[in-house]
C-alpha cells in the first residue's frame, strides 16, 4: 500500500524548506550573510512551485482517481524519480546557481513531471475521464507541460542573447503564468469539482461548458499581460486586457455554479471559511491582472519589482496555499489545527503588507521606516514556524491515507 498522506508530508516538508530559504533571503538584508542571494532564490523558486505545490497536487489527484484503482507501482517509481530531481535542486542550486548538477536535475524534473502527466491522462479509469472534474485536470497538466516550453528556451536564450536580454525575462515569465493562471489554478478548480461530482452536485453542462471554454481563453490571452513591461504594440494591451476580462466573466460564471451548491458542500465550517479567504484573494488577484493590462499600471508594476513579488506572493500564499490546506484537510491527509492556519495567514498577511508598502515607498521615493529590514524578517520567521508545526503535528499522527498497488 501507498501512505499518500506520508506523501503529503513530503510535500509539507519542501514547504518548511521554502518558509526557511525564503526567511534566509530576507536576513541578508539584516546582517552579513556569506551565499550568494540569486542562487538562494533559484533554490526557494523552484522548491516552491516544484516541491511544496506540484507535489501536494498529483498525491491528491492520484488519490481521487487511483487510490482504488491500483497503478501504485508506476506512481512510485514516478514519485521517488521525483524525488531525486527534487533533491539534487536543493543541493545544487544554493551553491551554484544554474550550473551543470542544477540544470540537470531541473531537466530530470521536467522529464518526470511528463511522465507524471502522461500517467494521469493515460491511466486514469475510464469511469472518470468524461465527469468536470478530470476535464480541469486534464487542461491543468497540458498547461503544465506547456509551461515547460520556457526552462527549455532559457538554455538557447542564455548561449545567444544572454541572460540580460528581454527574451531571458519573456521566458521566465512564460513558464510562470502558465504554471500560476493555468496549471495550479484549473488543477484547484479541478479537485473542488471532484469533491461536488462526489456528492452527486453536477452543475448543468452547458454552463460549465461555457465556463471551462472563457477559463481556457484566460489563460491564454492574459499570457499577454506578462509581455507589457517592454512596452509592446497596442494590440498587445487589447489582447491582455481581453484575458484579464475573461478570468473575470470565467470565474463570475464558476460563483453562479457553485453558489446553489454550497451549503450543501460538506466541508467542515473551518474549511469553508479557508475557501472564502482564498476566493476573496483570488478577487484581489483578478482585479490587480485587470489593471495591469493598463499602460500605466503595467509599466508601474514592473518599473518597482516589489509589486511582481508581492503579487506573486500573494497568489502562492494566499490562493494556492490556503486551498491547498483546505483541500489535503478535506482528504484526511492533512491533519489542520486551527491555531497554525492563524499563525501562518497572520504571517502571510504581515509580510504582503510590508512588502507592497515598500513598493509603494519605493515608488514615491520616501524612505522605508527604521528597521524595515529586521521587522520584515522577523515576521518571515512565523512562516516556516508554522509549516515546521503543521510538519511535526502530521508526522506525530498515526492514521494514514492509503492507496493500493496495482
Amino acid at each position: 500500500m501507498i501512505s499518500l498522506k506520508k506523501h503529503t508530508n513530503i510535500a509539507l516538508g519542501y514547504f518548511f524548506l521554502v518558509g526557511l530559504l525564503g526567511t534566509f533571503l530576507r536576513f541578508f538584508f539584516v546582517i552579513p550573510i556569506p551565499a550568494n542571494f540569486r542562487y538562494v532564490v533559484h533554490s526557494h523558486s523552484h522548491i516552491a512551485l516544484l516541491g511544496w505545490v506540484y507535489i501536494a497536487l498529483t498525491t491528491m489527484i492520484y488519490k481521487m482517481y487511483f487510490a482504488e484503482a491500483g497503478f501504485g507501482r508506476i506512481y512510485k517509481r514516478i514519485f521517488w524519480f521525483t524525488q531525486v530531481t527534487l533533491i539534487g535542486m536543493m543541493l545544487s542550486f544554493p551553491f551554484t546557481g544554474y550550473a551543470l548538477f542544477s540544470i540537470t536535475f531541473s531537466t530530470l524534473f521536467l522529464f518526470a513531471s511528463y511522465f507524471m502527466a502522461w500517467f494521469i491522462l493515460k491511466k486514469t479509469p475510464p469511469q472518470y475521464k468524461s465527469i468536470y472534474s478530470f476535464r480541469l485536470i486534464k487542461a491543468a497538466l497540458w498547461y503544465m507541460v506547456f509551461s515547460s516550453i520556457g526552462p527549455w528556451a532559457l538554455g538557447g536564450i542564455m548561449a545567444t542573447t544572454g541572460s540580460a536580454s528581454i527574451w531571458y525575462k519573456m521566458a521566465i515569465y512564460y513558464y510562470l503564468h502558465f504554471q500560476y493562471n493555468a496549471w495550479f489554478i484549473l488543477a484547484l478548480l479541478g479537485i473542488l469539482f471532484y469533491f461536488m461530482e462526489q456528492q452527486n452536485l453536477r452543475p448543468q453542462k452547458g454552463h460549465f461548458k461555457s465556463f471551462f471554454w472563457q477559463i481556457n481563453l484566460a489563460v491564454i490571452l492574459s499570457f499577454f499581460l506578462s509581455v507589457l513591461w517592454v512596452e509592446p504594440h497596442w494590440a498587445f494591451y487589447v489582447l491582455g486586457g481581453a484575458g484579464a476580462v475573461f478570468q473575470i466573466t470565467a470565474f463570475v460564471k464558476f460563483w453562479k455554479m457553485l453558489a446553489p451548491y454550497w451549503n450543501q458542500l460538506q466541508f467542515s465550517p473551518f474549511l469553508k471559511l479557508l475557501l472564502k479567504i482564498a476566493g476573496l484573494a483570488l478577487i484581489l488577484k483578478l482585479i490587480l491582472q485587470l489593471f495591469s493590462a493598463l499602460p500605466w499600471f503595467a509599466k508601474l508594476a514592473f518599473s518597482f519589482p516589489d509589486f511582481v513579488i508581492g503579487y506573486l506572493h500573494w497568489v502562492f500564499l494566499g490562493v494556492v496555499t490556503v486551498c491547498l490546506f483546505a483541500f489535503l484537510a478535506h482528504h484526511r491527509l492533512l491533519r489542520l489545527p486551527k491555531w497554525v492556519f492563524w499563525l501562518y495567514f497572520l504571517a502571510f498577511l504581515a509580510t504582503e503588507t510590508l512588502i507592497f508598502y515598500k513598493g509603494l515607498v519605493t515608488w514615491q521615493e520616501m524612505a522605508l521606516f527604521k528597521d524595515y529590514f529586521r521587522v520584515l524578517a522577523y515576521c518571515s520567521l512565523f512562516l516556516p514556524f508554522s509549516a515546521g508545526a503543521l510538519l511535526l503535528i502530521n508526522a506525530l499522527t498515526k492514521s494514514q491515507t492509503s492507496a493500493k498497488y496495482e
